[in-house]
């Protein structure tokens, strides 16, 4: 089943008129959603603006979904995106934003993988969390602040498990949640059979879990007027 969110964005962002339609974010982790496998079902979520996929899916699956709607793929990494198919890659695939602003419809999107090394066994890495959530913070502080987060595991107490030791969430991800206040953060690595809230608002931040596929849709608050959208990308 595909999720449905809509968020009125907090303040005008100029690329965000798009001629009365939304932005439209088809947000993916942890889970092949069957119902992509019919061109049916995927028209039917037709118009996207970009895919965002916050990990432990296959390589190949990303790719499907953005050949077969033609938008731009924004991706982190999760624990389990290891083994043959992702070493057969020899790079990732194009944009992954791990240390970087990438920007859509005008917002800046930021995103951290599951924190340290990448192969071997996927240990839970505390003191890597505490690395990333510094360094962004410290990188995007100066530039441009990123409105949505990706990552894998939520922040610590936000969307978590926190009985599971191994899906309980980040304290430096909670930290950075404070300090950068972002409109949206996306993840997954919580199952959906774990906890009955996938969306959790905390202060100003809206937190999704996108296990399986959530389709978000952002409107421009009222009295926006469209402008020219903002190309490119961004170096965090």
């Amino acid at each position: 089943m595909i999720r449905r969110v809509k968020l009125t964005w907090p303040k005008p962002v100029p690329a965000l008129a798009r001629g009365g339609r939304p932005l439209r974010l088809l947000g993916v982790s942890d889970m092949v959603e069957p119902a992509f496998d019919y061109e049916s079902n995927r028209t039917a979520l037709e118009p996207l603006d970009a895919i965002l996929g916050c990990g432990d899916l296959e390589p190949d699956y990303l790719g499907f979904l953005a050949d077969a709607f033609h938008v731009p793929l924004l991706y982190v990494r999760g624990n389990h995106d290891r083994g043959s198919n992702w070493e057969a890659l020899k790079v990732d695939l194009p944009r992954r934003i791990d240390g970087r602003v990438e920007v859509i419809g005008g917002i800046p999107i930021a995103g951290m993988s599951w924190p340290g090394d990448l192969r071997g066994q996927a240990r839970r890495d505390g003191s890597a969390a505490w690395q990333q959530a510094f360094g962004l913070f410290a990188r995007t502080r100066v530039r441009r602040t990123p409105t949505i987060l990706l990552s894998h595991v939520p922040p610590r107490g936000l969307g978590d498990t926190p009985e599971d030791h191994y899906h309980r969430g980040f304290s430096a991800y909670h930290w950075l949640c404070r300090r950068i206040n972002p409109v949206l953060w996306l993840h997954g690595h919580t199952s959906l059979a774990a906890r009955h809230d996938w969306r959790v608002d905390w202060g100003s931040t809206t937190l999704i879990n996108v296990t399986g596929a959530v389709l978000i849709e952002i409107e421009a608050p009222t009295g926006s007027t469209a402008e020219p959208e903002p190309a490119g990308v961004e170096d965090a």
